[in-house]
């Protein structure tokens, strides 16, 4: 049974402990894109260091038609926060690439997350900061994040906890109800979270939680995610050379 409330304290006394050992006076700076991710992590920062420690960092691609609920959230939590809008470096980057190279749909897809973990880092060595890494354990279960884009970061509060437990500890946390259970988007191809894995959240934190699940066709599909994808979550490989 899943006890949001010890969760949430310990996972509090954690980040506390973090900046202890990793840098006392730091700020955390959170990417803000006013889903429930980014919502619960910054109100976990706020809870263990205070609003005046917690940054908050929009990054809009140009226009981004939900750009109010990250304007929401970072008047209800009262942190600083900094707009930068990405888009002109997003398309220098594709502008500055060799004529005789096609990017391919998914490096286009992916260019601006891994340019807002470019933009998150700057804002964050020039704030004294330690920058939060947003993601939760049941999309890195099927591999749902951009490498070196938003699943990097100093430090994870979330990396454990599914999708469900993530909005009950946003609930307990006291934000608004339309920020928890915000349909989830990418913010990158324009397609939901589902619409993109071909399955719901509650069909993958059912089965990671108790290994039940309804349809073969499903598990079958979740197993292929987890097993291709496990390459993100572990650190990258090194040649050890035997000097004997």
């Amino acid at each position: 049974m899943f006890n949001a409330e010890k969760i949430k304290n310990e996972c509090v006394l954690w980040i506390r402990e973090f900046f202890e050992q990793n840098g006392k006076d730091c700020n955390a700076v959170v990417g803000i894109s006013g889903g429930k991710d980014s919502s619960v992590a910054a109100a976990l920062c706020v809870e263990a260091l205070g609003k005046d420690r917690v940054v908050g960092v929009l990054m809009p691609c140009g226009e981004q038609h939900d750009v109010d609920a990250a304007y929401s959230l970072v008047e209800h939590l009262g942190i600083k926060y900094y707009v930068v809008n990405i888009k002109d470096a997003v398309e220098g980057v594709k502008n500055a690439m060799p004529q005789d190279l096609e990017l391919t749909s998914q490096s286009l897809t992916n260019l601006p997350a891994r340019i807002r973990m470019t933009t998150l880092y700057a804002v964050s060595q020039s704030v004294n900061g330690r920058v939060v890494n947003t993601c939760n354990l049941s999309e890195d279960w099927v591999g749902y994040s951009t490498r070196y884009g938003d699943a990097a970061g100093d430090f994870s509060p979330m990396c454990h906890l599914t999708v469900t437990e993530v909005k009950e500890i946003g609930r307990l946390l006291g934000l608004p109800a339309f920020l928890v259970d915000k349909t989830p988007i990418d913010g990158l191809s324009g397609k939901t979270d589902e619409e993109n894995l071909g399955f719901t959240y509650d069909v993958l934190d059912r089965y990671i939680r108790t290994g039940e699940i309804d349809d073969e066709k499903t598990k079958e599909l979740i197993d292929r995610k987890h097993r291709v994808n496990l390459f993100k979550l572990q650190l990258m490989p090194m040649f050890k050379p035997n000097f004997e």
